[in-house]
């Protein structure tokens, strides 16, 4: 379920990076891009985590899936840098 809040959440910040496009310009529409792209591939790897889980659980030993939580984690921070950018030196086009 954590995945799937990581998805909406995702799904949230790009419809605010798509506020921005008006007074941004197309950086912020790459910035929506970029959000969207995350969510899908977040989405489309929920059934490969999903049976990956239900393995651990019969296996009776789950390990977290570093790889996918460090993927997620720098592209927020990359988002987050970005986005910051975006609001502090992008010149605003009103």
């Amino acid at each position: 379920m954590a995945w799937g809040r990581t998805t909406l959440s995702m799904v949230v910040a790009a419809a605010v990076f798509l506020r921005w496009m008006p007074h941004h310009g197309w950086f912020a529409g790459t910035l929506v891009a970029a959000t969207l792209i995350t969510a899908l591939a977040i989405h489309s790897s929920r059934k490969r985590r999903f049976h990956r889980a239900i393995s651990g659980i019969n296996q009776e030993a789950i390990t977290p899936d570093l790889v996918s939580a460090a993927a997620v984690a720098a592209n927020v921070v990359v988002l987050a840098g970005l986005g910051l950018y975006t609001v502090l030196l992008v010149p605003s086009e009103q």
